[in-house]
């Protein structure tokens, strides 16, 4: 009986250590990967351009930054035919619209929901 006992545990001894030789040699290809990523991370960025300068960095406009501004467009019409008309037969592509008369669009009024709900306590 001490014998198989003894045999017993010899068997659950080399069951953990070939878990543990299992579990050290996926350490390893883990730390190889992440040693490899590195690598190949730092080969990357010495292809990359230098950062700018400061001298080479973007410079305010002489007026100050710039503002955003309202104007309200007239809606350009679809011109009216039998056949269906290709992009390249509108003649429309680049040329601006017309600005319309000024009006004053309407915008987010403080406290009130938009179009979600009532807007809660307080809301208009």
């Amino acid at each position: 009986m001490n014998q198989a006992l003894n045999s017993e545990w010899m068997d659950l001894a080399a069951g953990r250590g070939g878990l543990a030789a299992g579990v050290i040699a996926a350490g390893v290809v883990v730390v190889a990967v992440l040693i490899g990523a590195f690598f190949l991370g730092s080969r990357v960025r010495r292809r990359e351009s230098r950062p700018p300068t400061p001298e080479e960095q973007p410079r305010m406009p002489e007026g100050g930054p710039v503002r955003e501004v309202r104007e309200h467009r007239e809606p350009d019409e679809m011109p009216r035919s039998d056949t269906r008309l290709t992009p390249h037969e509108l003649n429309h592509g680049n040329a601006p619209t017309p600005t319309g008369p000024a009006a004053e669009r309407p915008r987010w009024d403080e406290g009130s929901s938009g179009s979600f709900g009532s807007g809660g306590p307080g809301g208009g």
